[in-house]
């Protein structure tokens, strides 16, 4: 590699940490903003006292200590589902690929439901076991079905498995609440997607799981660079392409699995947040996937912060707002025909 080469890459690399950086400190003051802002807004000294003094000897400290938990949760699960949806895209090789579109979503949700109506399963801690099972089911047969024939599990074959694999699912899904109207009641508030009323012992469980996911998920950064090149390229040089898609997939479960039993579906992040991210750091997985989880953990509480804001004294869920706020990014993405770089 020559001078100019190899100054050129260490700038690079800089300015990708300069981003990661500022996606840090965006999450600082987003984290901020959630703790300052709801039905009720409360000073900076507040929020010092809040986090300093327990427990709370006023409301203004006991509104922030009620929001921490809301926020820790939202990073961690903002942060899973755009992990999801990047390890996805790159291990299909589909530019659409996410949790909803194949079909991992709602099968943890089916399970959820399933799990709700025949054991009782009504804490996040206890959705968590039917909803990884759910989504790890509902992976197999959709690589099952997109794996039959010459070609094998081509990306085309893989959005059209998934897409008939989650109408399915989700018809399932409807045939289950119609016949039981108690579980129904139970399951409109988890569907819509929400990161409020979930304290640190309904969190700290599943964070293990969570863990293994992303560790997954940077593990598998270098074989999905492989997968981007193509399977007989992979396979030229070395790459052994079942077991790099099997590394990803299994992030990608964990993940998706586990954030949609604690939230519930959240739709959005896991497609538009890669190619987000892809704006800044180009195919190169080591740093897409860093920029996947900061740009996820970001808008997930951007949103949240904005759905409390605009319904005041109550909210929007951010399962709602999410979707108002990504569908113009993914447009905007579209338009720039980024969408197609992988």
């Amino acid at each position: 590699m020559t001078a100019a080469a190899e100054g050129a890459s260490s700038a690079r690399v800089h300015r990708r940490m300069l981003g990661l950086l500022l996606g840090a400190l965006g999450l600082v003051v987003f984290s901020a903003l959630s703790l300052l802002l709801g039905s009720r807004s409360v000073a900076v000294p507040d929020v010092i006292a809040g986090l300093t003094t327990w427990p709370a000897t006023d409301i203004a400290q006991a509104a922030v200590q009620t929001r921490i938990p809301r926020t820790v949760l939202g990073l961690i699960v903002g942060a899973s589902l755009a992990l999801a949806g990047a390890v996805l895209q790159g291990a299909t090789r589909n530019p659409l690929a996410d949790p909803a579109l194949l079909g991992v979503s709602n099968g943890a949700a089916l399970a959820v439901v399933v799990g709700i109506a025949v054991a009782g399963a009504g804490t996040a801690a206890s959705h968590v076991p039917w909803a990884l099972g759910g989504a790890a089911a509902a992976s197999v047969v959709v690589y099952g079905i997109a794996s039959l024939g010459r070609e094998g599990a081509t990306p085309l074959k893989l959005a059209l498995a998934g897409a008939a694999t989650s109408a399915t699912l989700y018809s399932l899904l409807s045939g289950v609440l119609l016949s039981r109207t108690d579980v129904l009641d139970e399951f409109r508030f988890w569907q819509v997607g929400g990161i409020g009323g979930t304290g640190f012992g309904e969190m700290l469980p599943v964070l293990p799981v969570l863990l293994l996911g992303a560790v997954l998920a940077f593990a598998s950064a270098r074989g999905l660079d492989a997968l981007a090149l193509g399977d007989d390229v992979a396979r030229g040089l070395g790459s052994r392409t079942w077991i790099a898609r099997a590394v990803a997939g299994l992030a990608a479960v964990l993940l998706c699995g586990t954030a949609t039993a604690i939230a519930g579906p959240i739709g959005f992040l896991g497609l538009t947040m890669p190619h987000l991210a892809r704006m800044f750091t180009g195919p190169d997985h080591r740093w897409l996937l860093p920029y996947s989880a900061v740009l996820g953990a970001g808008l997930l509480l951007a949103a949240d912060v904005l759905g409390r804001l605009v319904a005041r004294p109550g909210d929007i869920e951010v399962g709602i707002m999410t979707a108002v706020l990504g569908a113009p990014v993914f447009i905007a993405i579209v338009r720039r025909r980024r969408v197609r770089e992988l």
